[in-house]
């Protein structure tokens, strides 16, 4: 083979990877959106110079403009800092969802499918109760219970995504342990344990990623309506549920619902094609 055509197999085998990495540009978008929100939820300041809580009362309910890209409050409070500011709590709030949902979730659905027998049937029977109870209702019922307040929304959202994870889980790991390389492991005397950590945890896992960023997009969605409900942090908060709740008591000025509507919407909706690609690409 000569240098030329070495060259330029090379050139293809890159070509080949870009096309097979390239991303759609709505991901690219959603991905923009995404990392928005991020960025206003770790360095809110950065992006206003307005208090979320002190306004000017003589500012009050005034439209969008260049100097309140959102329009103002009630109180005369620049909406715009206001929703970045509730970045902060709303994703993170989401997040911990995710955490709880993911770790409770696989571990049962981890130890169900591998075990099978006894083990399967009453972590299944769990699953089953948990699955009984609509979703909202039971993050309801679990805020309810340990308390109004965004962190306590966040691990009755996480709660309620628990049954979800434990199925997809379960589900892998039963696929993966009838693989070829698993039942070579314990013909070769691979401890039940190890097999589990080295070889079924990792090849299981691959697709709770996609689920998880779907996860979250429905979480930030759910502690928002919970917020709505006042189930979440009290004013002066500004979580984006809670500022929508407020801002339908003023519906003569819309602003006030629309732009932390939008927010939600258009994140929800970003991390949910994220999310989808992810599923694609996997």
């Amino acid at each position: 083979m000569t240098l030329a055509t070495t060259h330029s197999s090379a050139r293809v085998t890159t070509i080949g990877r870009l096309t097979a990495l390239r991303v759609p540009p709505i991901v690219l978008l959603s991905f923009a959106v995404v990392t928005l929100a991020i960025a206003w939820s770790l360095a809110p300041g950065l992006f206003t110079s307005y208090s979320p809580v002190n306004g000017v009362t003589a500012q009050k309910l005034l439209g969008p403009s260049a100097a309140h890209w959102f329009g103002t409050d009630h109180l005369g409070r620049d909406l715009y800092a206001r929703v970045v500011y509730g970045t902060a709590s709303s994703v993170a709030s989401a997040l911990i969802a995710v955490v709880i949902g993911v770790v409770a979730g696989g571990l049962i659905g981890l130890l169900a499918g591998f075990f099978g027998g006894w083990v399967d049937i009453v972590f299944a029977r769990l699953v089953d109760v948990l699955l009984a109870i609509p979703k909202f209702l039971l993050a309801v019922i679990v805020v309810t219970a340990i308390g109004f307040d965004t962190t306590n929304a966040a691990i009755a959202t996480g709660v309620s995504a628990v049954a979800l994870f434990a199925r997809v889980m379960r589900s892998e790991v039963i696929k993966t342990r009838q693989a070829t390389f698993v039942e070579s492991s314990f013909l070769l005397g691979g401890s039940r344990w190890h097999i589990l950590w080295r070889h079924v945890l990792p090849n299981a896992s691959r697709s709770v990623l996609p689920l998880a960023v779907l996860q979250f997009g429905d979480s930030i969605l759910v502690i928002a309506s919970l917020a709505f409900l006042g189930y979440g942090d009290p004013p002066p908060a500004s979580d984006w549920g809670l500022l929508i709740s407020i801002g339908k008591d003023y519906l003569k000025w819309p602003w006030l619902v629309y732009a932390p509507a939008f927010v939600t919407i258009a994140t929800v909706l970003s991390v949910n094609r994220i999310s989808r690609w992810l599923r694609k690409t996997d």
